[in-house]
Order: structure tokens, then sequence, then C-alpha cells
């Protein structure tokens, strides 16, 4: 299936190179750049864009080290950026030209969150800065103005799931619960203090729905379709995606919500960072009840 540019229906959508070629200069988009440093964007960046990076969006609450911060701190920052909640704006990231750092969910990352905080018109450049220098389109070390706004954040509590109703769901016939981590955490230790996922979860990692040589562009559509059949994933579902800590679920999340128009998908920010940090049971293996590591004491 071709797609065709603005890709997807609801708040976020998808938009090609070519599309914003076309559209470049017009103040009927505002551009955010979210390389993922500053540096990347001082470097090169899209004529016009406004640097703004994802770390803006969390700090540490009760003992995690990854929460959103409030919505008034966020109404701030949006405002400072000049975004309005109306005016299309189009998110893009690249694998970052001078530090090196990106690895491609910066863009869906920052997507998510204008679109958690009230954003109403939302574009991800599908394919990202690296494919926009790969095509050789313009570039530029020039900062715009940037004028302030009057941006008004009203936090949309559909789009995640807290703690304590994610527990309380967990493991019901109509629920399924994604770690989009890669197979490796998933199955075996990562960082965290506890190995391998939440007992239940079905690992779909979000990078095998990304082109392999540019983690910012989509693979086409019929491939993710197949992916979504090969896990299971259906439309009767209540389906909660996880991750280590929420970011990388923003990438799958965004494709279930508004390329897919999945009507009962939730992100659970707190992900398991938070599932272990509150002494959790975990499992491990390639299943997703193999092998259950308690929690100790329970």
């Amino acid at each position: 299936m071709e797609r065709t540019y603005p890709y997807g229906t609801g708040v976020v959508k998808w938009v090609s190179t070519e599309w914003l070629a076309g559209n470049l200069g017009s103040d009927q988009i505002m551009l955010i750049d979210t390389q993922p440093d500053v540096h990347d964007y001082i470097k090169r960046h899209i004529p016009g864009a406004v640097f703004m990076h994802e770390g803006l969006m969390r700090c540490p609450m009760n003992g995690t080290p990854a929460y959103y911060i409030p919505a008034e701190a966020v109404q701030m920052i949006f405002r400072r950026v000049g975004l309005r909640n109306d005016l299309p704006t189009v998110v893009y990231t690249g694998s970052g030209g001078f530090k090196g750092w990106g690895d491609g969910l910066e863009q869906t990352m920052i997507a998510y969150s204008l679109a958690r905080f009230g954003h109403k018109n939302v574009y991800i450049l599908d394919g990202g800065l690296d494919k926009w220098v790969e095509e050789d389109r313009s570039l530029t070390k020039e900062f715009p103005i940037v004028q302030q706004s009057d941006f008004e954040v009203n936090v949309d509590e559909s789009l995640f799931v807290e703690y304590d109703e994610f527990a309380q769901m967990l493991g019901r016939d109509d629920v399924m619960v994604l770690d989009v981590r890669p197979a490796n955490m998933y199955e075996g230790q990562g960082p965290w203090n506890k190995p391998g996922h939440i007992p239940g979860a079905v690992n779909m990692p979000w990078q095998s729905l990304m082109d392999k040589k540019n983690k910012r562009l989509l693979k086409p559509h019929e491939e993710l379709e197949d992916i979504l059949a090969e896990h299971q994933v259906g439309r009767d579902q209540m389906i909660y995606v996880s991750c280590g800590t929420g970011r990388e679920a923003t990438n799958v999340m965004c494709l279930l919500k508004w390329y897919f128009h999945f009507p009962g998908v939730r992100l659970y920010e707190g992900s398991f960072t938070e599932w272990v940090a509150l002494d959790n049971p975990t499992v491990t293996g390639k299943m997703p009840y193999e092998k259950a590591i308690a929690a100790e004491g329970a």
C-alpha cells in the first residue's frame, strides 16, 4: 500500500521529506528539531527549526528517575519554544551529525509528549534528518527568532496508564502487554536490579518496525501489518505498551494509536523501571511466562 502524506488520522500523522520540502518556509507549519544533542542542531538543521531536547520532558519522582514533569512546567517550556496548540508541528531527529548519539526515538518521544500535553496537530518526519540529508536537501546553521506563545496545556489522560490501574488489569484475557525493548533485555539481564520482563508481556522490539539502516524510517505498510499479525496484536484487545522507562514505547504507541488506529492502546509510562522499583516479580526467557523470578519476600 502506498502512503499518501500526511499519513494517519487524529493528533499525530507522518509526513515525507518531499512533503516537508514543499511546505518549508510556510507560516502554516512549525519545525521542532529534537536531535540528541544541541551541538548536532548547531552543526546542521532544517531551515526554520527550533531546538527542543527530549530530556526536558522528564525528571525523578516517587523513587523512579524518569516521570513526566508537571503540566505547569510543560506549559512554560512549550510557550518558550513557541508552540501553538493547533499549528501543525513537524518533529524530526537524526543520528547526530556532531555527537553521533541518536537512536531514532527522540522524534516519537517528543511527538507523544506534544500529544500528551494537548497539542492537536503533530507531524513526524518519516526518515528524519538522515533521509533529508541523504536527499541533499537544504540545511542551515542559522537560528530562528522564537516568539513566545500562549500554549494551553491539557493533559490527555486517555493516552497512558498509571501503575495501580496497570497492575489491576494485568493478566486479564482481553489485555495485552507489549514489551518493545530489544529481545536480550526482555529475556535476560539489563541495567535494572531484576532481569527479564513483566509477567505476561509479549516482546515486539520497536526496532523491528523500522528500516534497518535508518531507525527514523518506517518499514513498508505491508511489513508493519505482518509484524503485528505475527505477534497477534489485535484490535479487540486493550493494549498496554511498555519498555524500560516509557521512551521506546512511544514509537509503538504512536504507530498503534495514530497510524493503525487501534482503539484500545495506552502507554504504560512507568514501564519496567517502575515495575521493578516497586519490587514486583519478573519473568526471564523468550516466552511471556517462561521462568518466574519472585520478588524477595513475596
